[in-house]
């Protein structure tokens, strides 16, 4: 028995000296887990960091495309024709805008157009359809092949593939019935009544469905001399150019073709609030109106909407506009932004995109980031300017001076030759763009408006992802 007892001694002690064996096992093997889960994690924080990457590139180039779009003029073309020029153009730019983005560590290689199996950027404006010239869609696909795992490897995998797409659109309400309204910011506070300055008594736009009525009028330019088509922008409200000075539309003052009537800017109820002094370079010592012309009012202008006429009576409105304007252009010493009128660069009327060439004292060039002469997308000199219903039927309007409605936009180059303007105040311009709204009961658009794209009133936005 006192054997049997010291084997079972020895076993006894044997096993006291395993414990914890267990315990070390289970820690040596958690401690494989967690690293493995670590390094696993790493790769995938890269895929997804690549992966969002992605997603800004695509968003980026196809805001871009879709922007190129809107500031060509095409949306209020009257003819598809017009695609042929502006869909190059705009595909060029989401690409190289796209390819100027970091995915993974560098910037993606520019593809072919049309797309090709495999290229890491592909740009496809769809050319079809009904409302492509009013609402075209720009969508960018990006990608890339090879983005190098760390440990991964480990499985046998050494590259993996992130990809995103993006699609953005250029919309503009016209003859789209049934949608929505815009709401453009930076709008100017000039009044412009409904009347073409290319006809006689005709309408720019019909005020029930927003129909453009003149379709010559996409790229008329003031033209020079005197004459009857020698229509500048100006004031109605001034003895020196028929009317009085206290801006009551009625009379002397009564609606004349490309002579606008100023909106309220510096009482509690101003439709067009003067952004501050220290927001616009050179406007010290402005007042509100020319606040508001030299620097941006930030409140959206709805499609629709009522603003108000400033009936104060000011004999010195052009003048005032006219140091506004140089300040806002950049063209006190006639060194502003143009439209490029060179040999090939002006197409056609109807025929657009058209093309702005920085000028002297343009602020980026003066910075020396780029040369005079060279083409650029967006230009201070690009204004947006409210049309109004003049039409008899309402006009003058019932809370007259107040009340008066919003029945389109138009978008205007100042002084397209980079010029200062006349001591007259009286300004050439281009036309750009043009917007209408229509009633909702007449099938226009309606519901929430959409904010537009700075200084024009066609909207660019990211419809793809939501």
């Amino acid at each position: 028995m006192r054997r049997k007892k010291t084997i079972s001694g020895r076993k006894i002690a044997n096993r006291k000296s395993e414990h914890g064996i267990i315990i070390t096992l289970v820690a040596v093997f958690m401690l494989g887990v967690i690293g493995a889960m670590a390094a696993l994690s790493i790769d995938v924080v890269t895929l997804y960091t690549a992966r969002s990457e992605a997603q800004l590139a695509a968003d980026a180039g196809a805001l871009a495309g879709a922007r190129v779009l809107a500031n060509s003029g095409m949306t209020s073309a009257s003819s598809s024709a017009v695609g042929g020029n502006a869909v190059p153009l705009a595909i060029a730019v989401a690409t190289q805008v796209a390819a100027s983005s970091l995915v993974g560590g560098r910037t993606l290689n520019p593809g072919a157009s049309p797309c090709v199996a495999g290229q890491e950027i592909c740009v496809n404006i769809p050319e079809t359809g009904v409302n492509f010239i009013t609402n075209p869609q720009v969508t960018v696909q990006v990608q890339r092949a090879d983005l190098p795992t760390f440990f991964a490897r480990i499985w046998g995998t050494t590259q993996v593939k992130v990809g995103a797409s993006a699609t953005a659109e250029a919309y503009n309400p016209l003859g789209v019935a049934g949608t929505w309204p815009v709401a453009p910011s930076c709008v100017k506070p000039w009044l412009l009544p409904n009347i073409s300055p290319t006809t006689t008594g005709g309408q720019i736009f019909v005020p029930s469905t927003g129909a453009i009525v003149d379709t010559t009028l996409l790229g008329w330019v003031t033209p020079n001399g005197g004459g009857p088509g020698a229509t500048r922008l100006k004031t109605e409200c001034s003895v020196a150019n028929g009317g009085t000075a206290d801006c009551l539309p009625v009379g002397a003052n009564a609606p004349t073709k490309w002579q606008y009537y100023p909106g309220t800017t510096d009482d509690a109820t101003g439709s067009f609030p003067a952004p501050s002094a220290s927001s616009c370079t050179g406007c010290g010592g402005f007042n509100s109106y020319q606040l508001s012309v030299a620097g941006c009012v930030q409140t959206p202008i709805s499609c629709n909407s009522t603003v108000n006429i400033d009936v104060t009576t000011n004999a010195a409105r052009d003048t005032e506009t006219r140091t506004a304007v140089d300040a806002l252009t950049h063209s006190t010493g006639n060194g502003g932004d143009s439209v490029d009128t060179a040999a090939g660069a002006m197409p056609p009327a109807g025929t657009e995109p058209f093309q702005f060439l920085a000028g002297t004292e343009n602020p980026i060039v003066l910075s020396g980031a780029i040369a005079s002469g060279t083409d650029v997308m967006v230009s201070d000199s690009l204004v947006t300017v409210p049309v109004i219903d003049t039409s008899p039927a309402t006009w003058p309007p019932a809370t007259y001076p107040n009340g008066v409605q919003i029945i389109g936009f138009v978008q205007l180059f100042l002084n397209p030759t980079g010029a200062q303007v006349p001591f007259n105040g009286h300004m050439h311009t281009q036309v750009i763009n043009l917007v209408g709204c229509g009633t909702p009961a007449a099938g226009g658009a309606a519901g929430q408006p959409i904010l537009g794209n700075g200084a024009s009133p066609v909207a660019v936005r990211l419809v793809s992802p939501p």
